[in-house]
């Protein structure tokens, strides 16, 4: 398959990306990749930056292994930092200084920002040197999935590039040729909201067991029944998240720290200590808001049932427990309990205690139930 197939269903950014991919035209020195989450966008982004750093390698398949891990010396990757966003200190060494010194491996080096509608004002400012005067050798690939928040100043020195939603059918469709069953690949589709990399998610790996650890949290607060301290099964698979991305994370920077210079290794080791830490913050709270959206989800697929429209609720594989959950049951209070868990999703990318939030949760959300 080539490079530039990950592009087939997104005919302007194969139009624009394409040609590069394949070797057929100059980069530009800055993107803005811009679409729903799980466009393709973070994909597109790596397989341009393996083409740019591969070229005139030695060993181009061994650059793009390195690419593919993100353990290459002239990739940088920035994503947000926790509830804060992009600070500067995200982009002021990473991006802005690295930016105008020479690639240590690559004819080039490629900075990714991901959530660039999240870069901060003074993050922002900063950045806007580099996007006007960038050396010959640096390329920025921005992703976003609303460009609209992206600074206008940034915006109009990048070139857009837009990738489209997936159709739930098309996603399904992807899920079973890896051979996830059709019910499960629907059911997992609609959940996504489009996002094809959660729907996989969902589906294969420790989805399937993330989704049912959500629905038992919703029945508890349901059924009021919290002897087992059903929040655990969402708390305990979100650590060990957390601690699988903070070991791979100190791994990587470990291998690209080795490929420097000793006295920047003593910087980039000291950077990448505080880095792996938000990496792990990152990921843990990313699986509880995960938990959090699906147990939302379920109350509303609930109120669906409840009102008559089963038709429209998204675990069209759950069906029949829905329909027993919704038995007896008004709309109102499970719309309120909607409501609730965005609520606390919210919340939870603020506040650090997150066991203590989401009993708290389980017990509001069985008041407006009962």
């Amino acid at each position: 398959m080539s490079q530039a197939a990950t592009l087939d269903r997104h005919p302007h950014a194969r139009a624009v990306v394409g040609p590069v991919l394949e070797g057929r035209a100059e980069p530009s020195h800055a993107y803005l990749f811009y679409g729903p989450p799980g466009a393709g966008k973070a994909q597109a982004a790596l397989e341009l930056a393996a083409a740019l750093l591969a070229e005139g390698a030695s060993d181009p398949e061994s650059v793009r292994d390195r690419v593919g891990r993100e353990a290459h010396p002239d990739l940088t990757w920035v994503r947000p930092s926790g509830a804060h966003g992009i600070r500067i200190d995200d982009v002021e060494e990473p991006v802005v200084t690295a930016a105008s010194r020479t690639p240590f491996e690559a004819r080039r080096r490629v900075f990714v920002i991901e959530g660039a509608e999240l870069l901060g004002d003074e993050a922002a400012n900063r950045m806007l040197k580099t996007l006007e005067e960038p050396a010959s050798f640096a390329h920025l690939v921005l992703l976003t999935s609303r460009p609209e928040s992206v600074m206008a100043t940034i915006r109009s020195r990048c070139l857009a590039v837009r990738f489209d939603t997936p159709a739930d059918a098309e996603i399904a469709e992807a899920l079973v040729a890896r051979s996830v069953l059709p019910e499960t690949a629907q059911a997992c589709a609609r959940l996504s909201l489009g996002d094809s990399g959660r729907a996989l998610a969902l589906a294969t790996g420790e989805g399937p067991a993330m989704r049912q650890a959500a629905e038992e949290f919703a029945r508890a607060a349901l059924e009021a029944q919290f002897a087992d301290a059903p929040w655990d099964a969402l708390l305990e698979p979100a650590s060990a998240r957390g601690r699988r991305a903070e070991q791979e994370a100190a791994e990587a920077a470990a291998e690209e720290a080795e490929l420097l210079p000793e006295k920047e290794r003593r910087r980039a080791e000291r950077e990448a200590e505080k880095a792996v830490k938000r990496v792990a913050r990152r990921e843990r709270t990313a699986a509880l808001d995960e938990s959090l959206r699906l147990a939302g989800l379920w109350f509303r697929d609930l109120a669906c049932v409840a009102e008559g429209a089963g038709s429209l609720a998204y675990a069209t594989d759950r069906l029949e427990a829905l329909e027993a959950g919704a038995a007896g049951r008004g709309p109102a209070g499970l719309r309120e309990a909607v409501a609730l868990v965005d609520e606390a999703r919210a919340s939870l990318r603020l506040n650090p205690d997150e066991g203590l939030q989401l009993q708290a949760l389980a017990y509001r959300l069985s008041r407006v139930l009962s």
